[in-house]
């Protein structure tokens, strides 16, 4: 039997160069001490209001979009959980909250996740950041899956290195390249509450978006069915500490069940005022 004739139950595609770059970019921070805080979130209201939107106007507003929005706002009332290293004695902190997104594309027959940085995302509306993904997603990506022409793959890693050198040298420098924040949606895909913890990043704060469940609570003398979505936040433990981070997550808590952006009617809003602390997982 040949060779060919045994691996016919395999196929052996090529590995994109974008994904060559984002493995190079992880092994670059792979020694970055991160904390990591799981906890849940009451999205009834925002996403009751969501769908009601979407009926009346016949106008989807992205549920990312929101969170995006809630994501700057609470970074904005807590900058210290962005602050980005100049040198070893200074911490850089911008009044400008950048969010870092990937955004999945189709290109070539395949899925394939570029980023997106959403500029001063604390000064803009849930529309016009939903505006801005819609326009990322629409937007041509042939080129960029193809990656950098000129740079073979060998030289990937030591290009990351002096990036990292550089930004720590000049944290504008950094800011421009990958923002000052993340935020990914990797429960999106799913439709079961679930949590997901990342891996090192180069941004000092990113938020995991995990999975939506129900849950059946007693609500004015009532059984009523709530929607949790299950977040995770991730942050350097070299720039920010448990009870800053604990105060940010509150506070992110705060706006998503509050409905931020929304112009949600009062009487659609539960907030709950239950204190919430930061447990951490082994980085």
């Amino acid at each position: 039997m040949s060779m060919r004739q045994q691996h016919i139950d395999a196929q052996v595609i090529p590995y994109p160069k974008i994904r060559q770059w984002t493995a190079a970019a992880y092994r670059s921070v792979r020694f970055k001490p991160m904390i990591h805080g799981l906890f849940e979130v009451d999205v009834t209201a925002a996403r009751t209001h969501l769908r009601e939107l979407k009926a009346k106007t016949r106008q989807s507003l992205s549920f990312t979009a929101f969170l995006t929005a809630c994501l700057a706002k609470a970074v904005d009332e807590h900058k210290a959980v962005q602050a980005i290293r100049q040198g070893r004695r200074r911490l850089v902190l911008f009044d400008e909250v950048d969010v870092w997104i990937p955004i999945e594309h189709d290109a070539a027959s395949q899925k394939v996740l570029l980023p997106h940085i959403v500029r001063a995302a604390n000064r803009k509306s849930v529309r016009a950041i939903h505006d801005e993904i819609r326009a990322a997603q629409a937007a041509d990506v042939e080129q960029a899956v193809k990656g950098p022409r000129l740079l073979p793959a060998v030289v990937f890693s030591p290009c990351i290195w002096l990036l990292w050198r550089i930004g720590r040298a000049r944290p504008r420098f950094q800011k421009q390249i990958t923002g000052t924040v993340a935020i990914t949606a990797v429960g999106m895909f799913g439709k079961s509450a679930g949590w997901g913890v990342p891996p090192p990043i180069p941004v000092p704060l990113m938020l995991t978006v995990g999975g939506i469940g129900e849950k059946q609570e007693i609500m004015d003398g009532r059984i009523a069915t709530r929607e949790y979505l299950s977040l995770t936040i991730s942050v350097d433990h070299n720039i920010v500490d448990g009870a800053p981070a604990a105060r940010f997550a509150q506070r992110l808590k705060e706006l998503i069940e509050g409905g931020y952006g929304l112009d949600l009617d009062d009487s659609t809003v539960a907030l709950k005022a239950t204190p919430w602390t930061f447990e951490t997982l082994p980085s």
